[in-house]
């Protein structure tokens, strides 16, 4: 099959871009990065018969050429600099019918550039269901450029634009005229001419002007050339940006007259909306009411297939445990691999339930809103509106909380609310809390609603969510960057869902947390089984007959038996061997070699610390929180026949839990979405240090 060009899908955030996207490529998408950043890049293809095939590109959703943002800069380096793989031979405007005049900026700066450009009014069918009007063959000859109406939900104006893209590819576009006239002041002070320059337009000149320390210079000159001729002939870059688009705001509203028209004294649905939900008080009610919802999904109804998940992976474990023959083998398969992808796969329930009802809630036109309501406050923390999303969801799940950040533009602000998001408590720190919450208060009843664990328990919520805040202030005085941040972004209408969009959302996103930080996840899982599995031969020896005399005098059974020798080849296992050596270091927080243990293996997961704890104790591989919470209170010291699980070791203990990072999950996620260990290395160390001196702190108080 013959590949005859590439296209580009460009347009601003929530103009139906992507909706687009879909429904041209089909299923032939590719999700990936562009080739070194972390910014999603969606490829697929278009097919004409049985020979020919068209590239297109999802384009992040940007507003000018003047980027403030890194996915901004992406696409604005892909259309300024032609050596660029990813530059298109044509592109594909899209602007959202009901926002003519917010979107039509960048298309004109396209023009200027000498792009093939063709438009798509998008959601004409939302324009036909209310009062407004676009008269589409008008804009047409006005812009002289190929402008098709679409719409992605009813399938309209697909097959012409297809065919307009065929035909634009093979023959180009004429000369045209420019929509912006660069002013003569500013042409006399460009650095360059279009002559030095291959004949270039003075608009694409003007731009390589604002931009010549970061995009390749056509003709190679040197960015030392470009500093020294833009000081001598005094260009002054902010000035001439904002009196580019100051007068090409001017023109797109003369442009659209006549072409957009409406009822005088008519209020949109979504204007009568807004009224309420983006109300100063009843906005942050609702969306309150709606994240509670999202976390209830997240929290309950994740946990049907999850549990099942589990049972799947244990039932499959037994089987092969039972055809596989006894041996080193079979431990890696039972132990290793098959939890290690259980451990991947059983939060896949979690990120698709978070993802579709993220999806949902912005194809709807809700998610927008949010970020206006709560953009201000978070900049207090060097976060933005969209952090909220990532934060709410932190209390399921750090994961797919920490993949919902793709949705802040701006890095900086990202990578805050990534490196906070693990401070909220998630589902898995639960039955961590459940079982050590008794240590530290006794149950009584408060009122008719209240009970002092319960207060206990809700207070470790709010002292993360404190820590998630704090931290994010500290890191956003901390990483200085150049760029600063503004919130610019239009408030679509509010609309029925596209489920196609949606479902090619939440696809993407499982799959890209399963094949990526599936990886990771397995190949920690299977270190951390090496570690618990095997020891000193001779000390796993000693520890194996120490284990079988002692349930031999005592009478034990076999399963009594069973979780006595596996206490005690633990202890003597690499794992356990390091716990010991790390309990000089635990020791001023309460912790002795056993906690040590059961903190190594919980970085697997948080939950695997009370089943640790059962391992360790011998207190049984079916027990209960109960059980293991009633056989912990037991336990003493040796030396000092001291309680070991006494009220400043469990609050302490609690205290840790609550600021460490225990998952690799979210470290082996924060490394994909960051494309570095650095990032990980620099959070998983802040939040254990944080850890040590809370619980420290918390031990000496409660002492």
């Amino acid at each position: 099959m013959a590949f005859i060009g590439t296209v580009a899908l460009v347009g601003n955030p929530n103009s139906g871009k992507s909706s687009l996207f879909n429904v041209l490529t089909g299923g032939s998408q590719k999700v990936g990065n562009f080739p070194g950043v972390t910014v999603e890049r969606k490829t697929g293809y278009i097919n004409y018969g049985k020979e020919e095939s068209i590239r297109i590109i999802d384009m992040p959703g940007s507003y000018s050429l003047y980027p403030t943002a890194s996915d901004e800069k992406l696409v604005t380096r892909i259309l300024l600099d032609k050596q660029h793989p990813d530059h298109p031979d044509v592109i594909v405007y899209t602007a959202d019918a009901n926002h003519l005049e917010e979107q039509l900026l960048l298309l004109t700066q396209l023009i200027d550039l000498g792009f093939s450009v063709i438009l798509t009014v998008n959601m004409v069918d939302e324009l036909k269901a209310g009062d407004k009007i676009v008269r589409v063959s008008s804009l047409e000859r006005r812009l002289k450029i190929p402008v098709i109406g679409v719409s992605s939900r009813q399938k309209v104006g697909l097959q012409a634009l297809k065919e307009e893209i065929a035909r634009m590819i093979r023959d180009g576009q004429g000369v045209r005229t420019p929509f912006y006239k660069v002013s003569e002041s500013w042409l006399s002070n460009l650095p360059v001419n279009p002559e030095e320059q291959q004949g270039a337009s003075a608009f694409r000149l003007l731009v390589q002007a604002h931009h010549f320390d970061w995009i390749p210079d056509p003709n190679n000159l040197p960015i030392e050339v470009w500093q020294k001729r833009i000081k001598d002939n005094g260009f002054e870059a902010l000035n001439a940006q904002v009196e580019e688009i100051y007068e090409r705001h001017e023109l797109i509203q003369k442009l659209l007259r006549g072409v957009i028209s409406r009822p005088k004294g008519r209020s949109s649905l979504s204007d009568r909306l807004d009224t309420v939900l983006t109300h100063w008080l009843a906005g942050p009610i609702i969306f309150g009411i709606a994240m509670l919802f999202v976390f209830q999904a997240i929290f309950a109804w994740a946990s049907y297939p999850m549990d099942a998940i589990e049972s799947g992976f244990g039932y499959i474990g037994a089987s092969l445990g039972n055809i596989l023959p006894s041996g080193w083998f079979n431990d890696l398969v039972t132990q290793g691999v098959i939890p290690g992808l259980s451990g991947v796969l059983i939060f896949v329930p979690q990120i698709a339930i978070l993802f579709f009802l993220i999806s949902l809630l912005d194809e709807l036109g809700y998610m927008a809103r949010a970020v206006y309501l709560f953009d201000h406050f978070f900049q207090r923390f060097g976060m933005n509106g969209r952090s909220v999303v990532a934060l709410i969801s932190g209390g399921a799940c750090a994961i797919p909380a920490i993949m919902s950040t793709r949705t802040i533009a701006d890095w900086k602000e990202r990578l805050i609310t990534i490196l906070v998001t693990p401070f909220i408590s998630c589902s898995a720190r639960i039955p961590v809390y459940t079982v050590l919450v008794a240590f530290i208060v006794p149950y009584r009843k408060i009122g008719i609603f209240f009970n002092t664990q319960g207060l206990v328990f809700a207070s470790l919520y709010i002292l993360g969510i404190v820590a998630a805040l704090l931290s994010a202030f500290v890191i956003k005085k901390v990483l200085r960057t150049k760029s600063f941040s503004f919130l610019i972004m239009d408030l679509p209408p509010y609309r029925f869902p596209d489920w196609t969009n949606v479902w090619s959302n939440v696809r993407s996103k499982v799959m890209t947390f399963v094949i990526e930080a599936g990886k990771i996840i397995l190949m920690i899982s299977i270190i951390l089984w090496l570690l618990a599995s095997y020891g000193p031969p001779k000390k796993m020896e000693a520890a194996l007959r120490q284990a079988e005399q002692i349930a031999m005098e005592g009478e034990m059974t076999d399963q009594e038996a069973k979780d006595l020798i596996a206490a005690h080849q633990l202890e003597a296992s690499f794992a356990g061997v390091i716990g010991q050596a790390i309990e000089p270091v635990i020791k001023p927080l309460g912790f002795d070699w056993k906690i040590g243990i059961a903190l190594i293996t919980s970085f697997a997961a948080r939950e695997v610390f009370v089943g640790s704890m059962a391992t360790i104790y011998s207190i049984g591989s079916e027990a209960n929180e109960y059980r293991i919470r009633e056989h912990l209170a037991k336990q003493r010291d040796p030396t000092t026949q001291k309680l070991i699980f006494d009220r400043p070791t469990a609050l302490s203990l609690l205290l840790f839990f609550v600021f460490a990072m225990q998952c690799m999950s979210t470290l082996a996620v924060v490394k994909k979405e960051t494309d570095s260990w650095k990032w990980p290395v620099i959070q998983f160390t802040f939040m254990t240090a944080t850890a040590y001196v809370a619980s420290w702190v918390g031990f000496v108080v409660m002492s």
